[in-house]
């Protein structure tokens, strides 16, 4: 063999080694398990190699093997990747290093601790500190965030007093399951409704925002439960407790190299504790994610509830205190409920152009069915909604300074169908409970909302982020009367049209140091008026109302010190309200809206947690947080009232959280919190005021592996371990009618306990 041929055999040779070196390479991308932003450095590394994610998340080996994926704020990750496959490694952040943990993230993703606004995240230990049956306990743990539970299905959250004088639910705040909108057209959100078993994570904004839109108090986004890539397991938990609670929700997983799938079925029972206070929920929640290619990923999101929940309203002070069980003499005499059905689908899509722009396009679809007896009539409600939603997020660089951007549309259309029937179960034997009678209105509602916005951040220098936001809003609804009244002329069909509404956002956030930042940032919010609102005892629609504006000013730090051993964040603000909606009780059954003056929120909120002790397979870690709430009626006319410098209604003078959580690695965790409610104002002229009261709940469990595939947890809890008796909730200047006194209360429930077991096998 000569030389010349030796040549051409080793260049043969070296292409078919090559070309096999090419073939045997391992693709894959690096993402945040809970939100699906890339990660980028990831260290992946075996005995014989070792590399780093890029910047967009992607990595790339040549050997086959068990590789470890590991990242500072990161739980390490080992997986046996195999030739010619695309890989999704999925990491999780460590709870203990939540300032890491990326926010917005289909909006504009960011470190937590470079937001220029006050948010907080609500982790999943955060959820499973305590039972999952009512969701008023993990959002009473967050500073500057108050949610009153009457029942399971009755509830108001307030976000810095925001909302706290809607009579009935939750108003004046925005809500997001993932990326469908929550709340309805009219303003009105309901996420009691949700199993909080499928909520991985909330985040919570507190003030206006310039992505989500109207919402004058704050954002809340609840964040599903994702499945696992690579893996397939089933999770079932059964629990039980006092007032006949019997709870199960089972989860199915299934996921391969580049698809997911996540199905959660949840049956949750409770006899109540009142009368008349019976409760039974059946869910469904679907989350697939599927990565086409390197360029393009979709998921879908699809939940269903159907709800039964009979009500037992509030209670006068005498039965308040002396037979807090009892129900509403006249909710209890007609058995009302509410028996609801809603569901919501959408898909997300979402594609990268290249290494600096990429688009995130939602569209989305619900429906709500709900029938509602009461003593005063039966309400018959169909809601109908769709929409979708777009963004682009891009960073780019301005003047060698770091900028980064979105820009997106929001926009949906909701129909909704009301009317309204005789309640004739006086003309029934006691017990018989509600019968339908004649109809009395027929309503069709179609409201439509678009929303753009511009949210940007610029790093002017190493250690200043600049953010900058716009927001424009549109609002309007259409009513069709479609009830004709014998021998009346009245008719209520009308048009009501907000004018176009820009709220701008500006903040800056400035490094102290590596772990502590300061924020400050100035915004400007809304909320919008529901139709229900601006109907005048005429029937005719109320034109010249206006909603709430106002604007916020706010302080704050977060950080961490003592090698991250101890985190915290504080903030005072400042957010004024003018043209105050007031709802005038005129009936039983009828409100008229009013705009009657202006408030003021003066507050402080902190937020310390602590890690004690992590040795000797022990972990001690405790968190307090406080909010002090100086809110007052700025100028306040009602009719020929002067509440102008009163305390506001419904918002507790301050709350305090102490919460200690203890795990060992023999498997023993539990947790203790403690809370304390000031007093409220229960009405405007601050002539009656609630006790304050504390709380003490406790949870103690016990986990364990029974295999490699097989794992097991048990749990005891407690939940008002003093029997305290209070007020769970209020309603706020409750009127008399047909001289029986005032029912302003909702008694809370005594001591009571739960139990249960989780099964997890993994195939």
């Amino acid at each position: 063999m000569n030389y010349t041929t030796k040549k051409i055999i080793f260049f043969l040779l070296t292409i078919v080694y090559y070309s096999s070196y090419s073939q045997n390479s391992i693709k894959g991308k690096v993402i945040d398990k809970e939100n699906g932003v890339p990660i980028s450095n990831v260290s992946v590394s075996n005995l014989n190699n070792n590399t780093k994610s890029l910047s967009d998340g992607y990595f790339e080996i040549n050997q086959t093997g068990i590789y470890k994926f590991s990242k500072k704020g990161y739980l390490k990750y080992e997986v046996n990747l195999k030739n010619k496959n695309f890989y999704i490694i999925e990491l999780i952040k460590e709870v203990s290093l939540l300032d890491e943990v990326t926010i917005n993230a289909n909006y504009l993703p960011k470190p937590i601790k470079e937001a220029s606004s006050s948010i907080h995240i609500i982790s999943t230990k955060d959820i499973k500190r305590g039972n999952n049956i009512n969701i008023s306990e993990v959002l009473n743990r967050t500073p500057g965030v108050f949610m009153q539970s009457g029942a399971l299905n009755t509830n108001r959250i307030t976000i810095r007093g925001i909302g706290a004088r809607n009579l009935f639910g939750t108003a004046k705040i925005r809500a997001y399951f993932k990326d469908i909108p929550i709340t309805t057209g009219s303003g009105e959100t309901n996420i009691e409704d949700f199993e909080l078993g499928s909520i991985s994570r909330l985040e919570i904004t507190k003030g206006s925002s310039s992505i989500y839109g109207a919402g004058l108090g704050g954002s809340i986004q609840l964040i599903p439960e994702k499945g696992s890539f690579n893996t397939s397991n089933f999770n079932t938990e059964f629990s039980l407790g006092s007032f006949g609670l019997i709870k199960n929700v089972s989860k199915l997983n299934y996921g391969n190299n580049k698809n997911n799938y996540k199905a959660i079925h949840s049956s949750t029972h409770s006899d109540g504790y009142r009368d008349n206070n019976q409760y039974d929920r059946q869910t469904f929640t679907l989350n697939t994610n599927h990565f086409i290619n390197n360029k393009n990923n979709i998921s879908i999101l699809a939940s269903y509830v159907d709800l039964k929940a009979f009500i037992p309203s509030s209670l006068n002070e005498n039965n308040y205190i002396n037979n807090p069980k009892s129900a509403s003499f006249t909710w209890n005499a007609a058995k009302g409920f509410e028996d609801v059905q809603r569901g919501f689908l959408g898909l997300s899509w979402q594609h990268i152009y290249n290494k600096k722009l990429k688009q995130s396009t939602s569209i989305f679809s619900s429906f709500k069915n709900s029938y509602e007896p009461r003593p005063f009539n039966i309400l018959n409600e169909k809601t109908f909604a769709y929409g979708f939603r777009t963004r682009l997020i891009g960073n780019t660089s301005l003047v060698e300074k770091a900028l980064s951007w979105s820009i997106g549309i929001e926009t949906f259309k909701d129909q909704h169908k009301w009317g309204t029937f005789q309640n004739l179960y006086e003309d029934y034997p006691a017990g018989h409970g509600s019968v339908k009678g004649d109809q009395l209105s027929n309503f069709k509602e179609k409201r439509n909302y678009f929303n753009l916005f511009f949210e940007t951040n610029y790093k002017i220098t190493s250690i200043t982020i600049l953010s900058l936001g716009l927001n424009y809003n549109k609002t309007s609804y259409n009513l069709s009367d479609r009830f004709t009244i014998l021998d009346s002329n009245l008719n209520q069909s009308g048009d009501f049209k907000f004018e176009g509404i820009l709220s701008p956002k500006f903040g800056i956030t400035q490094n102290l140091s590596k772990t502590i930042n300061l924020y400050s940032n100035v915004s400007h919010g809304f909320s919008p008026l529901s139709l229900e609102e601006t109907l005048l005892p005429d029937g005719q629609i109320n034109t010249t109302l206006k909603p709430e504006t106002g604007w916020n000013l706010e302080l704050g730090a977060r950080g961490s010190l003592i090698n991250n051993r101890l985190q915290l964040h504080t903030s005072i603000f400042s957010l004024n309200v003018k043209n105050l909606l007031v709802a005038r009780r005129t009936s039983e059954d009828q409100f008229i809206g009013l705009n009657a003056g202006k408030t003021r929120h003066n507050g402080l909120e902190f937020d310390i947690k602590y890690n004690w002790l992590t040795k000797m397979g022990l972990t001690i870690n405790t968190s307090i947080n406080y909010t002090q709430n100086n809110f007052i009626f700025k100028e306040f006319i009602d009719a020929v009232n002067d509440y102008s410098g009163n305390d506001l209604t419904g918002v507790p003078s301050n709350i305090f959280n102490a919460i200690i959580d203890i795990d060992s690695n023999i498997g023993i965790y539990g947790n203790i919190n403690f809370q304390y409610v000031g007093s409220m104002p229960i009405t405007d002229s601050n002539s009656l005021y609630s006790s304050n009261y504390n709380i003490t709940n406790a949870k103690i469990g016990y986990k364990t592996n029974l295999s490699k595939k097989l794992n097991l947890n048990t749990f005891l809890g407690l939940n008002n371990i003093f029997d305290k008796a209070y007020a769970s909730q209020i309603l706020i200047n409750a009127s008399s009618f047909g001289g029986r006194a005032p029912r302003y209360y909702y008694p809370g429930n005594p001591v009571n306990y739960y139990a249960g077991i989780n099964i997890n096998y993994n195939f």
